[in-house]
């Protein structure tokens, strides 16, 4: 009897450390794989454009087959809760992918991280005011050195461009309300969106509607006229292409479950503070890979990071019980289709008649 609640807890963790690892692999990889595709092909609006048609098909079958498993029907929204509570959600994390990717045209890889890790202060502001999280000195410490400490971690090894610090500068403005809303959205017990398939499959339609102005004015005729897509001369070029463009929306449908996954069971600030450690990563394979070279301040920066989020850690660790009740009440365990996608255990029925009961 002693050891369970014990043994729960390591389960617990074990679980949340392999879904933040999956977090890591996939957004590491697209970041390299935008980088590496902005190289040669720069219509960085349309490949997100496709990259939301890929996710919202891949989510579109997903449903189906757990449907299949179930045989239990899929969450759909009423137009009412679709346009009021969906449609800020999906402009906003439209617009804060799209502005990231279109940075990627003009900005180094240091750059774009030093810039988008302001997120976390934006995110913690927009949690604030939707009373998401309750201000203490704590938090700002936390996000002051996490922030202080990635700036002095990418400071020397930058090389600045106005248009493009504003590009990601915006996304990151953008971000902060992208994830507190999409922790509301998720946890809303009637809404039924705690699954994260269900999630993108309702949000892909209106972020494509909301981005594509934005590529029709700017994209659309360099595309239309350019050689790589409707004017090839060569089918294996047009293949190719379509083939990379393809690969960038599995990695991208990964990496938003990973990332609607670890919100739906934590929080936006959580999230956003473990995509802080995994940007430190990319940059040190960066350096490794790309020989880039880091001076002293830099690997302060680096110490001064990793004290902020030991700091975080901490904090979450002597949290008090009943605090995380209340991200119990608020939906914030897994579902049951989850589970399906997670584990199989014989122990299905029993983690559906739990996840009934959190939800009322």
């Amino acid at each position: 009897m002693g050891r369970r609640p014990g043994g729960a807890v390591l389960g617990q963790a074990a679980l949340t450390l392999g879904l933040v690892l999956l977090y890591y692999c996939f957004s590491i990889g697209i970041t390299f794989y935008n980088q590496w595709l902005m190289r040669s092909f720069h219509f960085p609006l349309f490949m997100t454009l496709l990259h939301l048609l890929v996710i919202f098909l891949l989510s579109a079958l997903t449903r189906a087959l757990l449907h299949c498993c179930t045989k239990r029907s899929r969450v759909v929204l009423t137009w009412a809760d679709y346009l009021r509570r969906a449609a800020p959600t999906a402009l906003s994390t439209a617009l804060d992918i799209g502005l990231s990717n279109w940075s990627f045209l003009y900005i180094t890889v240091s750059l774009y991280t030093m810039t988008k890790s302001s997120a976390i202060l934006f995110i913690l502001l927009f949690s604030l005011i939707f009373k998401l999280e309750e201000l203490r000195m704590v938090l700002v410490l936390v996000v002051l050195l996490i922030a202080g400490g990635l700036f002095m971690f990418t400071y020397e090894s930058t090389q600045f461009n106005m248009e493009g610090f504003a590009l990601v500068l915006g996304a990151s403005f953008l971000g902060g309300i992208r994830w507190t809303l999409t922790q509301m959205l998720m946890q809303k017990a009637e809404l039924g969106l705690q699954n994260p398939i269900d999630t993108m499959f309702h949000l892909q339609p209106l972020m494509f509607l909301g981005l594509f102005p934005l590529f029709a004015v700017f994209e659309g005729l360099p595309l239309s006229t350019s050689e790589k897509l409707f004017r090839f001369h060569e089918a294996g070029l047009l293949l190719s292409v379509v083939g990379k463009l393809s690969l960038g929306g599995f990695l991208a449908f990964g990496l938003g479950f990973s990332e609607f996954l670890l919100v739906s069971r934590t929080s936006s600030l959580t999230l956003s503070i473990a995509g802080i450690f995994k940007e430190i990563c990319t940059l040190l394979l960066a350096t490794h890979l790309l020989g880039d070279h880091l001076n002293l301040l830099n690997w302060v920066g680096f110490a001064v990071c990793l004290s902020g989020i030991s700091l975080h850690v901490t904090f979450k660790a002597f949290s008090s019980k009943g605090e995380k009740e209340s991200k119990l009440h608020k939906g914030t365990s897994s579902s049951p289709d989850l589970e399906l996608l997670l584990r199989r255990s014989e122990a299905e029925e029993e983690e559906e008649e739990v996840g009934t009961e959190l939800q009322h």
